[in-house]
């Protein structure tokens, strides 16, 4: 049984289906790959792995079909160690599928049916309040309704649980929403997309890290791939850097960054620690194929930390 602290995730789950490719297809373009593979996806579901594996008791509200991908979804969950209780099984649509490209550079390209995510509700949120209640932290993503986004974070704040919010896939969204979240943490497009600033240099990140804070977010945690995170808070600006990798896979990092951000601010409040215990995490990620695969044991993370005093 899983004795780290308590944490609830509240998102979307899928199968993967994975090509290596020697380059991302052009439109229209047809071309030969390599390996193909499936493997568990979803960004809730990769977020909820990654804090079980960093050391979380993951509680993960989430919908899936009556179908083989949802069986085998829910039963690697319990093998992680993931409270499934809150996982619906939806009578009509069928579970989430990505269709995932990967070139030999480790960039993606991915395409997502939502099947049964399109219907996790704010009443499958509410159907959690006691498990939202209990928990360190609450995080969520933008691959669900928004209305159950916008009840889970408002369900957290009446409990007094602080919100990691990944903004991804970029989407707008309300300074209400904003105002009830503890670190957001836009990659470089979804940042643009919430702030209209084009993150083209090191001033643009601040403005754009300003702006969050702006609308109400009490930290912006800026993912920038192999430039690291700018971290900003109303005390505080700096960049950590990422650690020096080959990438394999990017598919799941900032999904695993998330992940890794929640345990170890249920942890220790401290910011900028947990933003470290997270870029490796992350960093291990992109060394590994695949989504829930590529996310590092809590041991993985801690000896990347204690073997590099700076990256």
């Amino acid at each position: 049984m899983p004795t780290g602290m308590p944490i609830v995730v509240v998102g979307s789950t899928n199968t993967d289906m994975i090509i290596r490719t020697p380059r991302i297809p052009r439109p229209g373009e047809t071309i030969l790959g390599e390996d193909f593979f499936m493997a568990a996806g979803g960004k809730g579901a990769n977020q909820a792995v990654a804090a079980a594996r960093a050391g979380g008791q993951v509680t993960f509200v989430a919908r899936v079909g009556r179908d083989v991908f949802g069986r085998q979804a829910i039963e690697g969950f319990r093998q992680e160690g993931i409270n499934v209780k809150h996982i619906a099984c939806d009578p009509e649509k069928p579970s989430g599928v990505a269709l995932i490209f990967v070139s030999e550079s480790g960039e993606n390209s991915i395409a997502v049916a939502s099947g049964a995510n399109s219907r996790l509700s704010p009443q499958d949120v509410e159907r959690a309040d006691q498990a939202i209640g209990a928990a360190k932290i609450l995080v969520t993503q933008l691959e669900i309704p928004l209305e159950t986004v916008e009840s889970a974070v408002r369900l957290a704040g009446r409990h007094g649980v602080p919100v990691v919010l990944n903004p991804a896939p970029a989407r707008p969204l309300s300074d209400d929403l904003l105002q009830h979240v503890a670190v957001i943490t836009p990659n470089e497009t979804e940042a643009e997309l919430l702030t209209g600033i084009p993150l083209e240099n090191d001033d643009a990140i601040e403005q754009a890290a300003d702006v969050l804070l702006g609308r109400g977010v009490r930290a912006a945690a800026i993912t920038l791939g192999a430039l690291g995170v700018f971290l900003a808070t109303g005390r505080k600006r700096c960049r950590l850097p990422a650690f020096p990798v080959t990438p394999v896979d990017t598919t799941a990092a900032g999904d695993v960054f998330n992940g890794a951000l929640a345990v170890a601010l249920a942890e220790d409040p401290d910011l900028e620690r947990a933003v470290r215990f997270a870029t490796a995490a992350a960093a291990i990620s992109v060394t590994r194929l695949g989504a829930q695969p590529s996310a590092p044991a809590r041991e993985d993370i801690l000896r990347l930390l204690t073997s590099r005093s700076s990256p």
